[in-house]
């Protein structure tokens, strides 16, 4: 059922994202999918390099990605069970250094120097917020929009006024700019930076290789093959060189959670000084 007036494939293709950011978002998912990104682990392992969760936090956060579909329970032994990343959770991983690729160059600087893993984070926080995708979405496909043609757009069901509150939330994320009261919004260069990320996602949850993000109709760049392909999640086709395979036996990802954070310093960041990029 279509939550906004774009055209369905259109709507579908933002569900999927959001749904997709749903799963990374809360607190510590990313650094379990991360701390996971080798050869399975035992729940006693598991915890040992997550040693900041307290008792109890991390089974129904396990259980969480378990049901997205993200982590997989492999119960070898009635004594011996272990976790591991299923092929869709692998094929996820590589999604995450673009999110710092993004950060890094977009978000505003902390007092301090932040972990590619709070790099992370932050990122995705400011992702999903209510109506954020749809309206990035639409900026990005139609350039400059009128805030009432938006709420047409993105919220057709309700009035208007309403886009203004998820509107100056981005304006104030420094990811939509406006030159003033009445005048249309655009992308900011960070809202539009987020094309690798968002086209990427979109890919990943539609069940085909992060390569096709370059041919995503809105933040693709088409023009970079002569003869694209529709953007058809049914579509087979052929798996990426550049990205980690699914993890099988003992093989990994190219790329390691220690890279990533290190288990010495999970607190999260202060507030950041409000200067140069979106907020965190």
């Amino acid at each position: 059922m279509a939550i906004t007036a774009l055209p369905p494939d259109t709507d579908a293709d933002i569900a999927r994202v959001t749904e997709a950011l749903a799963m990374i978002t809360p607190r510590w998912n990313v650094r379990i999918l991360l701390a996971l990104s080798g050869p399975p682990l035992r729940y006693s392992e598991l915890a040992a390099k997550l040693s900041w969760l307290q008792n109890g936090q991390l089974h129904p956060k396990l259980k969480s990605l378990c049901d997205a579909g993200l982590v997989e329970r492999t119960e070898h032994t009635a004594r011996h069970v272990s976790y591991g990343h299923t092929e869709r959770g692998a094929a996820l991983l590589p999604v995450l250094p673009m999110i710092v690729t993004w950060a890094e160059e977009h978000l505003e600087k902390a007092d301090r120097p932040l972990l590619a893993i709070e790099q992370i984070e932050d990122s995705v926080t400011l992702l999903t917020r209510r109506h954020a995708a749809a309206i990035l979405w639409v900026l990005k496909s139609r350039q400059e929009v009128s805030g009432r043609a938006l709420a047409r757009i993105v919220m057709p069901s309700s009035d208007w006024t309403n886009v203004y509150p998820p509107l100056r939330q981005l304006v104030a994320d420094g990811l939509v700019g406006t030159e003033g009261i009445g005048r249309p919004y655009r992308l900011s260069a960070a809202g539009d930076g987020l094309g690798p990320v968002l086209g990427a996602l979109s890919a990943w949850s539609a069940g085909q290789p992060l390569d096709q993000a370059a041919q995503h109709p809105v933040w693709g760049h088409p023009q970079a093959k002569p003869t694209p392909r529709p953007w058809v999640s049914s579509q087979s086709r052929p798996a990426p060189a550049p990205f980690p395979q699914a993890r099988t036996g003992e093989s990994s990802p190219a790329w390691h959670h220690r890279d990533l954070f290190s288990h010495a310093t999970p607190a999260r960041p202060q507030a950041a000084i409000p200067a140069g990029g979106p907020r965190r």
